[in-house]
């Protein structure tokens, strides 16, 4: 497990982490302490993909098009 803040990593750093931690947990060969922690840290580490994903798919939903389909600007997507 890293040492870095959930709330910190891209994306890309969180999945890592994640599959990581699935696959110690699946494994089975962590003691029932560091398996709750490893469960914990999981949990937080799949919260950050997914609002990482909705995050991406806020932008990608608020790129405008022009008549042709070619992308004009975005529009302002509140929170981002």
């Amino acid at each position: 497990m890293s040492d870095t803040a959930v709330d910190e990593m891209s994306f890309e750093t969180a999945m890592a982490e994640l599959e990581k931690v699935l696959g110690q947990l699946e494994r089975g060969d962590v003691a029932l302490d560091e398996s709750i922690a490893l469960y914990e840290r999981g949990a937080a580490l799949k919260a950050r993909c997914e609002a990482k994903l909705k995050e991406a798919e806020e932008k990608v939903a608020a790129i405008t098009l022009d008549g042709e389909g070619n992308p004009t600007g975005t529009k302002a997507v509140e929170g981002l």
